[in-house]
């Protein structure tokens, strides 16, 4: 008797903790790449979710109560997001999802949330289509399309008049970027005079470069995650590519972690950002100072993005007055929001409407700089 008494107020208690938890904390869940060969980019968003977390529990939403948020590694694994989303939503119950990191693993896990009606906020999937999975998909990121125009006319400012083009065959990311800037390359009038492919765990571009660096063109355009451009950019520099050569990058080279492995031969490297650290305005600033206080580093246009994601999506829960998915997917499309990235509204198709505009950025010496 005493034992089933014991047992039903421990029942009490689990249920009366579980409700202090439910009142206190508003579960938010993120997916993103922690380990594995795209570690780099997950790892800076993270670094980015916790900062704005910290800032956001410091005030509260809803009257003051925490976000809890739950982070899942998906590896770059599109069964490992998945899974991870699928917890998210049936055990931790959050009602809203950031990531994940890429683009094709959005295109995995995004038609599962806007299934399950959970609004799911991408802030680094910039390939075409991503918002086209369902009305609970949105994402904070530039698309490709508004940036690699912004690039190719940097580079005609230079001279440019002919490029041939390498991309990744096997990622949704790669893939897209590639016809982004084949479309923006042909409406500019550069003449395309090759275009090369190559799997992105692959290590030899010797073939592709020869052939390409026969024909001399002006400039190489790259679109591919970081390892695999950091890759061709090193292959390139050994096959005796020049500075006669400029190499532009795709968003999946706007990363640190480029200058780590490719050293000098990524120098002279340019890829547009909506995002710079020297940006002069005071909210980017005291952001790269917290960042650098909390992390003894500086951030990168991946954490800027996640950290801004994080705001606008307690912004948005606030704006909801409850802690609901549904109502939550409706406040979202209402926002409104100034950030680290500028001036920040989603367009009816959940796409960013307006930032401050796209900077175009050079590589030298293992960093980005402004490119001149």
């Amino acid at each position: 008797m005493m034992r089933r008494c014991f047992v039903a107020f421990a029942a009490v208690l689990a249920f009366a903790a579980g409700s202090a938890w439910a009142q206190d904390a508003v579960p938010v869940g993120a997916i993103e790449i922690l380990s594995g060969p795209n570690a780099a980019y997950g790892t800076a968003i993270r670094a980015g979710l916790d900062l704005a977390l910290d800032e956001i529990n410091a005030t509260g939403v809803l009257g003051g109560r925490k976000i809890a948020l739950t982070v899942e590694d998906s590896a770059g694994n599109k069964d490992q997001a998945i899974n991870a989303a699928r917890k998210l939503i049936g055990r931790d119950r959050v009602i809203a999802i950031i990531g994940p990191t890429l683009s094709n693993e959005m295109f995995a896990v995004g038609p599962v949330t806007n299934e399950r009606k959970v609004p799911i906020v991408g802030t680094s999937t910039t390939a075409r289509g991503i918002t086209d999975i369902g009305p609970y998909v949105f994402r904070t990121s530039l698309p490709e399309s508004d940036v690699i125009p912004v690039t190719l006319k940097k580079a005609m400012s230079r001279g440019v008049k002919t490029i041939a083009l390498l991309y990744a065959n096997d990622d949704a990311f790669s893939k897209s970027g590639f016809d982004v800037m084949k479309a923006a390359a042909e409406k500019a009038g550069l003449n395309i005079v090759a275009i090369e492919s190559f799997g992105s765990k692959d290590t030899d571009f010797s073939a592709q470069l020869t052939k390409i660096k026969a024909l001399r063109p002006d400039a190489v355009g790259i679109s591919a995650l970081v390892e695999p451009t950091s890759g061709v950019l090193l292959q390139a520099h050994q096959l005796g590519f020049g500075r006669e050569t400029l190499f532009i990058g795709g968003n999946g080279a706007n990363s640190p972690k480029l200058g780590e492995i490719a050293g000098a031969a990524a120098d002279g490297l340019i890829v547009g950002s909506p995002w710079f650290i020297g940006k002069p305005d005071p909210a980017n600033q005291t952001f790269v100072a917290d960042f650098r206080k909390k992390y003894n580093k500086d951030p990168d246009q991946f954490a800027a993005q996640s950290y801004d994601a994080l705001r606008i999506v307690a912004a948005a829960i606030d704006r909801a007055g409850a802690a609901d998915p549904g109502k939550l997917r409706d406040a979202l499309t209402q926002t409104k929001f100034s950030g680290v990235m500028g001036p920040f509204a989603f367009t009816a198709g959940r796409d960013p409407a307006s930032t401050e505009g796209v900077v175009v950025l050079e590589m030298q010496g293992g960093k980005f700089a402004i490119a001149p």
